[in-house]
């Protein structure tokens, strides 16, 4: 079995000084009738948590002189893109067309050579395997791989050193890179509790199922949460530790990302909403008493206000 406290714990000393540590915010302002602390990751580098994995899978060692490629919907390949730059390494990004124009310019603004194509994730991803097989460039996985799980979990092991308090952390669900990692690292001490759009909802068919299945992924987190299977990493930690999981509909996504700007001043993207959207909504309604924590997780909103260029 991987140690996963280990690992992250490495993965931590590997990025101190590359990732940003992102601050925490308690608040009342959403009218919930008790507080939220939540973690603003949306204010990591490039706008998201990738940056996290992408440091510590760069950082582990072993870049080959063809680089790094990278599958993404957008803000993966923005912070592999990102972590190759400040390392001195080639990176070759491929992306969906659904991953929008402010993503795209985000991932070109590194320099990275940027392939569009058609389709879904699991197409730029398919793309990306086959450029790996031809070049020898180092893949690194969104979600689905140890050094990216590890370096997303340094985000958990970095706010229960903030002094996090909370019993219950809810956590928004694409392939499952950000909360395996925060699985990995809190290995059944708090409740966690997975948030995943009602069209795009890989975790919780795979819990269903009892295995990860294929899914159809559509609506506005789509480009950020739609993979089309659970990773298997998240897939096991979810089963082995346990895991609450949620689904919330479009227009309460779109309705909390409104809210975080009216009543917060943070503007993120429909997948930074997704957690959050989880308490405004009631699809997740807590105990009496219990303290509740919610990791807003991207800040890449479409259409970006100020895009200058595409």
């Amino acid at each position: 079995m991987t140690d996963w406290t280990a690992d992250i714990e490495s993965a931590a000393q590997r990025i101190a000084g590359h990732a940003a540590v992102t601050p925490v915010l308690n608040t009342t302002a959403f009218d919930l009738g008790f507080p939220v602390e939540m973690k603003l990751e949306q204010m990591q580098h490039t706008g998201s948590f990738k940056a996290r994995g992408a440091f510590n899978t760069l950082l582990a060692g072993g870049v080959p002189k063809a680089g790094i490629v990278a599958a993404s919907g957008g803000n993966h390949g923005a912070a592999a893109a990102f972590a190759a730059r400040a390392l001195g390494h080639p990176a070759r990004i491929f992306v969906p067309e659904m991953a929008g124009a402010s993503k795209i310019a985000l991932i070109r603004a590194t320099g990275a050579d940027l392939s569009v194509v058609p389709g879904e994730y699991a197409n730029a991803l398919e793309a990306a395997q086959d450029y790996e097989a031809k070049t020898g460039a180092m893949q690194i996985h969104a979600y689905d791989a140890p050094l990216t799980i590890a370096g997303q979990g340094t985000c958990m092991r970095e706010w229960e050193e903030q002094g996090l308090q909370a019993d219950t952390v809810l956590i928004a669900v694409g392939g499952g890179g950000l909360i395996g990692g925060a699985l990995a690292w809190l290995n059944g001490r708090r409740k966690v509790v997975a948030v995943e759009p009602a069209t795009s909802c890989a975790l919780n068919a795979a819990l269903k199922a009892g295995e990860p299945v294929d899914v159809s992924v559509s609506g506005v987190a789509a480009n950020a949460l739609g993979a089309r299977r659970i990773g298997s990493i998240c897939y096991d930690l979810a089963s082995r530790v346990g895991v609450t999981s949620v689904l919330v509909e479009d227009d309460a996504i779109t309705k909390t990302q409104h809210q975080l700007w009216q009543r917060a001043r943070q503007l993120v993207e429909p997948a930074g909403a997704t957690a959050l959207a989880a308490l405004t909504s009631g699809a997740y309604r807590p105990e009496p008493g219990e303290r509740v924590a919610v990791l807003i997780c991207g800040a890449n909103v479409a259409p970006d206000p100020f895009l200058t260029e595409t």
